[in-house]
């Protein structure tokens, strides 16, 4: 977490930015959780301790983060759209589900190496991907 505050500070500095208590505690709160968040996911729970921050303040500080490379921007085919903390060096696929639209991170060494290999295969380079499957997750299989 300290090495994403100390991206995010510099970027900040970068744009001209101050870091003000607001952002680092939306940033904190962020980082902290493994969870997707929507901007009204992250601003509910912020405000239950911290009733004076806005829905504005929480999405601009996600859309901020995204520009700083800490986070991701995801749409899942919803019309939501969720920010997750971006990890270097820890990639991780999606499985979403289309009924009650739980999403699950998983990480296949063996679908990795497919994917490079494809792509030396055509003389591509790959510089990023996103796998995502859709479906029902279990509970909804068992719910049918």
């Amino acid at each position: 977490m300290k090495d994403q505050i100390a991206v995010f500070n510099e970027c900040a500095r970068r744009k001209g930015l101050k870091n003000t208590s607001q952002r680092t505690l939306i940033l904190k709160a962020f980082l902290s959780s493994p969870s997707h968040y929507s901007t009204e996911d992250l601003y509910l729970k912020l405000r239950k301790n911290h009733p004076k921050i806005g829905y504005a303040t929480v999405h601009r500080a996600l859309k901020l983060f995204a520009e700083c490379g800490i986070a991701v921007e995801l749409d899942f085919g919803d019309g939501q759209t969720r920010f997750e903390p971006l990890t270097i060096g820890q990639h991780h696929d999606h499985l979403v589900c289309t009924e009650c639209g739980s999403i699950t991170e998983f990480s296949e060494p063996r679908i990795e190496e497919l994917q490079e290999q494809v792509a030396a295969q055509h003389g591509f380079k790959i510089e990023r991907h996103r796998h995502e499957l859709y479906g029902l997750c279990s509970k909804c299989i068992g719910r049918g």
